[in-house]
């Protein structure tokens, strides 16, 4: 039995997409981008520094990378602790040796929780982005909008406070939005955001209260959905991401610079086992002739330069 014809009749429908959040635009169409001193790829290492309640509530889902056993699950618990007292470190040291810029995406409980590392990161004077409260804080669909608006602005103006940082970027917990959190980003001076995946440059994104822009933070290469996600070993997270950039430094020759971003965690990449691998990517890129390391807010101002 045919559809009735009103199935297919609804606000937006149109070519391309279905909303009007941002302009229809294929990625081999732009303008080619030129990143400075001529280099090919921006690479853009984001490290998320994250806090995992115990009594996670797990609304209105149990977000990837928390409590998976009965309460008190003190062996996912510390290992996240673990990330944030010990990996870190490891990545700080492999990050500064192979001289590569980090983003920090750190949530704000996480901050107000350990003054020592934030107090580390501060006075490194990486940037710093907002990623959320703490990662069983969600944004979802059919939240109240009051009260996700005094979550943006409860993690934003907390965050700010301790870091002497503007914070200017966001990425939500488990990337996961409402269909207000845009907006409620842009009115409280967020410029750019990271949680929709669908493109690998950026693009200007609407809102009721001006342009986002959206930046393309991959979760192809993020290491807990290569590694804990999908099985795969470090080692196959180190070649898929070397895949990765000679894919798109073969797309430069045609199409101008690309981005390569890659989202790593310090509770995952930063075990003994697992942290020689981020060091040979780090080392590889690092010294590749192509390859400019920036932080997220550089990148974006070189892009909107062009």
């Amino acid at each position: 039995m045919a559809l009735n014809k009103t199935y297919l009749e609804y606000p937006e429908r149109s070519y391309g997409m279905d909303h009007d959040r941002y302009d229809w635009d294929m990625l081999s169409n732009r303008k080619p981008i030129t990143w400075p001193n001529g280099k090919k790829i921006a690479l853009w290492v984001n490290v998320g520094v994250q806090f995992f309640p115990l009594n996670q509530k797990g609304i209105p889902f149990k977000v990837p990378g928390g409590m998976t056993k009965p309460y008190p699950d003190l062996r996912h618990y510390s290992l996240r602790d673990y990330g944030n007292r010990i990996g870190i470190y490891r990545f700080l040291k492999a990050l500064d040796k192979y001289n590569i810029t980090p983003t920090f995406a750190m949530n704000t409980r996480l901050a107000e929780r350990l003054p020592y590392l934030t107090g580390t990161l501060k006075d490194r004077g990486n940037e710093i982005l907002c990623h959320g409260y703490d990662m069983d804080k969600l944004h979802y669909g059919g939240q109240n909008i009051k009260e996700e608006e005094e979550l943006v602005k409860r993690s934003l103006d907390s965050l700010r406070k301790l870091t002497g940082q503007e914070i200017n970027g966001w990425v939500s917990p488990a990337k996961n939005e409402s269909e207000n959190t845009p907006d409620i980003l842009a009115e409280n001076g967020i410029t750019y955001f990271c949680d929709w995946v669908n493109d690998e440059m950026p693009y200007n994104f609407k809102t009721k209260n001006g342009i986002l822009t959206a930046m393309p933070l991959t979760t192809e290469l993020d290491d807990h959905f290569i590694i804990l996600n999908n099985l795969h070993s470090a080692e196959d997270w180190k070649h898929q991401v070397i895949d990765a950039f000679h894919f798109l430094l073969q797309e430069t020759e045609t199409q101008g610079g690309r981005i390569l971003s890659i989202n790593i965690h310090p509770w995952v990449l930063g075990q003994p086992h697992r942290i020689k691998y981020l060091e040979k990517i780090l080392e590889y890129l690092g010294s590749h002739e192509a390859v400019w390391s920036a932080s997220s807010n550089t990148i974006l101002n070189a892009w909107k330069n062009n």
